[in-house]
């Protein structure tokens, strides 16, 4: 038995931990999080994630503030290339 799989799915987390030391303050790390985490659930949904930061970047402008929850992955309604290949 091994422990690769484990080791894999962490590392970035490990890599960046020296590189969140250096945010330069509390709420740049408060950013760094949020940004991690829309990336993390784009891909939990299937989303590639530049294609989704770039979609909500483009509608946000003329976005209600109130309605904001439309703009999570799994609301908002991307094209289809812009989705990762699901696994076999």
């Amino acid at each position: 038995m091994d422990n690769h799989t484990a080791e894999r799915e962490i590392r970035p987390l490990v890599m960046g931990r020296k590189n969140y030391l250096f945010q330069g303050s509390d709420r740049g790390g408060e950013g760094a999080a949020v940004i991690y985490t829309l990336i993390g659930s784009a891909r939990l949904n299937g989303i590639e994630p530049y294609a989704y930061i770039r979609a909500v970047l483009e509608k946000i402008g003329d976005h209600p503030i109130n309605p904001i929850d439309e703009l999570l992955p799994w609301r908002l309604e991307l094209d289809q290339q812009e989705s990762l290949p699901q696994a076999a």
